[in-house]
């Protein structure tokens, strides 16, 4: 019965994926994201590995072909084929054209977590051919671009991590994490009076950000377009400026997944290794709190460190070469009664503190519980030796999609799926977790 299980999540996910495919990327879902997304083509690009590897480097390539000349890749590639007015902010508001350096495709001006160094590397690990090696010589000089780009104009408090400008930045949209930043923005909710929000047309109004939340993402999306995009003088004149703990191991991940594709491409490896060390330890320093025994991110503004404890305290496991004592704290943090990390999970994963008075079950990631994070943190327990506890969160993941369906985001206490249907990156990584894991009594029987 498990083997016919399995093979309906596969045949599921590679329905999605199929489903999701836009000629030359995929788009996340068929309702409320019409449009190429940074991370979310990293993480399909990996699923795509164990399907078709040439859509994962044709995704790639796609995502890579929008990089603007300072080495950002944007975090949405705007299909012109779509109508403009089909996902807010759309490229209108963007308004990428005006800026220096942008690329001739209408794109966002912020990023997300670069973890597409590692998409690809997991990518040719999972298919070493011939093609792949031609699509990693392509996409080299662009990834240590993306590197070059984080390291250097986002180094804004000057001591090796990269700012992220935007909640959105950090791929938590919505996260708890932001709040303390977020209440010194002004903003009003009748500057959405000027646009319409696409979101809450495809979800309940319950589980998306609030209207003050949305007001301040848009003013801080308008204080950074009213200066093209610029990162020179941003301490001086930029409202939200925060080293975020994911973005950052996101590119010390990087690094050592550079040092691999750069032995295939005829690269020197040791810089990106010699690039690593100074991440991993700049995020140390940084970033952990040995008072909670957890990271938090930084606000750059006013040298703080955001008191929420929200999965990015966990996610600097996938740092391969993390320190054993903050390896233990984050296993501990883990472990305890505000996410529930065990070898046999009684409920999914949340993406904050369950038991703070904050805690939303259903508000975008304020709560519910997310594919794309467990897959991180389950390779960060792979890495540094906690077989057990990887085996459970990947049996959790599983039974999710198994009962709910590949949704963009899960109930964190009922498994109930909500967001988007057929969300991709969902699909994918499932791919990724059912080939490394024997799923035994992780599914329904």
């Amino acid at each position: 019965m498990v083997d016919v299980v399995v093979t309906r999540l596969r045949a599921l996910a590679a329905d999605t994926l199929d489903g999701n495919w836009e000629d030359d990327h995929t788009v996340p879902s068929r309702t409320l994201y019409p449009h190429q997304w940074s991370w979310d083509s990293a993480f399909v690009a990996v699923g795509w590995a164990h399907l078709r590897p040439d859509r994962a480097w044709r995704e790639l390539r796609t995502l890579f072909a929008a990089q603007w000349a300072d080495g950002r890749v944007p975090h949405i590639v705007f299909n012109p084929a779509r109508r403009g007015g089909a996902y807010f902010p759309g490229p209108d508001f963007w308004d990428s054209a005006r800026a220096d350096g942008a690329p001739a495709v209408a794109t966002s001006g912020l990023l997300q977590p670069p973890v597409h160094a590692l998409a690809a590397w997991l990518a040719h690990r999972r298919a070493p051919t011939a093609q792949a090696r031609s699509a990693l010589r392509w996409l080299y000089p662009r990834l240590v671009a993306q590197q070059r780009y984080l390291a250097g104009r986002r180094d804004v408090g000057g001591a090796g991590l990269a700012c992220i400008v935007h909640p959105w930045e950090s791929g938590l949209d919505n996260s708890p994490a932001w709040d303390p930043p977020l209440a010194a923005v002004p903003a009003d909710t009748a500057v959405l009076r000027a646009y319409r929000r696409r979101d809450t047309d495809h979800a309940d109004v319950t589980h998306r950000p609030t209207d003050l939340d949305y007001a301040r993402y848009v003013a801080l999306a308008e204080s950074y377009r009213a200066h093209g995009y610029r990162d020179d003088g941003l301490s001086q004149r930029h409202p939200f400026l925060v080293e975020c703990p994911l973005v950052n191991a996101a590119a010390g991940a990087a690094e050592h997944a550079l040092a691999g594709i750069a032995a295939v491409v005829g690269a020197d490896p040791a810089p990106h290794r010699d690039r690593a060390a100074r991440i991993t330890a700049a995020v140390v320093d940084r970033l952990y709190d040995p008072t909670s025994g957890t990271f938090h991110p930084r606000d750059v503004r006013t040298g703080a460190l955001l008191p929420a404890r929200t999965v990015l305290g966990l996610l600097p496991l996938i740092l391969p070469d993390l320190p054993r004592r903050q390896v233990d704290a984050i296993v501990a943090e883990a472990r305890s009664a505000r996410f529930g990390l065990a070898a046999r999970m009684e409920r999914p994963l949340p993406s904050h503190d369950r038991t703070a008075p904050d805690f939303e079950p259903v508000r975008y990631w304020r709560g519910p519980s997310w594919i794309n994070i467990g897959w991180l943190l389950w390779r960060g327990l792979r890495g540094h030796g906690h077989p057990e506890l990887a085996a459970g969160l990947a049996a959790s993941m599983i039974r999710l999609v198994a009962s709910a369906g590949a949704h963009e985001y899960f109930h964190p206490d009922t498994g109930a799926g909500l967001g988007s249907p057929r969300f991709a990156w969902t699909a994918a990584l499932l791919l990724d977790v059912l080939a490394t894991t024997d799923p035994g009594p992780a599914v329904p029987r």
